[in-house]
């Protein structure tokens, strides 16, 4: 493995931050739109909403949201086809997903998409208050680690990790990863021959502990498999640990 460190650009000290986050609510009951509005607005959130799947994705894609309340049955475009755009358009806004379904099938799906986190309907004001100031929090610690950590470029032969800039190239092509693909990849390969189980993993890139979404992780791992490794029946770079979970190879 070869390790490239360089300082990142700090940003402008003198520049003024606003503690106000941008929230867009995707919901089309107007009673829950209006209960939400009223808790976010306590919290100190700017809002904006839509009422149909087609209107809150062209919201989205405007980038400028620090988080997305996104149900999932929605007149026009359900959710997780908005969920989906937005992914497919590099828009990596954090997403709560509300939804009336409560089978694990719907809540996998949103999760592979690239949620955040998943709410079901019913749910209580003060959970979803909890959850909400979570994802706030990785957010702001996320862009902090981004300002104050050192960027490190790992390369394993043909194999190049960018932390800072969330790019993998082989052999000097761009290899396409989701936000969570890539999360995945960096926290193994920025610990060769660790093994992580499933559960840990879950934990640290999800940032949620998602009990009994265990396959989540399996099927990250099996589509990181099919872009990076030159043979997916015999991985190079992501090794299974039988019996536990995952590991980068230490001897590359």
């Amino acid at each position: 493995m070869t390790i490239i460190a360089h300082s990142t650009i700090q940003a402008n000290p003198t520049q003024k931050i606003s503690d106000m986050k941008n929230v867009l609510i995707i919901e089309d009951d107007p009673n829950i739109v209006e209960l939400l509005e009223i808790h976010l607005g306590d919290l100190g959130c700017s809002l904006s909403t839509a009422s149909t799947g087609t209107e809150g994705l062209a919201k989205a894609l405007e980038g400028k949201q620090n988080l997305i309340i996104l149900d999932v049955m929605l007149p026009g475009m359900e959710g997780t086809e908005v969920l989906r755009q937005m992914r497919m358009n590099k828009i990596n806004t954090p997403v709560l997903m509300l939804t009336a379904k409560s089978e694990e099938i719907d809540k996998v799906l949103g999760l592979e998409l690239g949620a955040d986190d998943y709410l079901t309907k019913p749910f209580s004001i003060r959970e979803f208050i909890a959850r909400v100031k979570a994802i706030f929090r990785r957010s702001e610690l996320s862009v902090q680690q981004r300002q104050e950590t050192v960027t490190q470029i790992l390369r394993f032969g043909e194999l190049s990790i960018d932390s800072e800039k969330h790019k993998v190239t082989i052999a000097d092509k761009r290899v396409d990863l989701s936000p969570k693909e890539f999360e995945l990849l960096n926290l193994l390969a920025s610990h060769p021959g660790k093994s992580y189980d499933r559960s840990r993993l879950l934990n640290l890139v999800w940032g949620y502990d998602f009990d009994g979404f265990e396959h989540t992780v399996n099927s990250h791992i099996n589509r990181l498999r099919a872009k990076i490794e030159p043979n997916v029946s015999k991985p190079t770079y992501i090794l299974t640990t039988w019996g536990v979970g995952y590991r980068f190879n230490e001897e590359l």
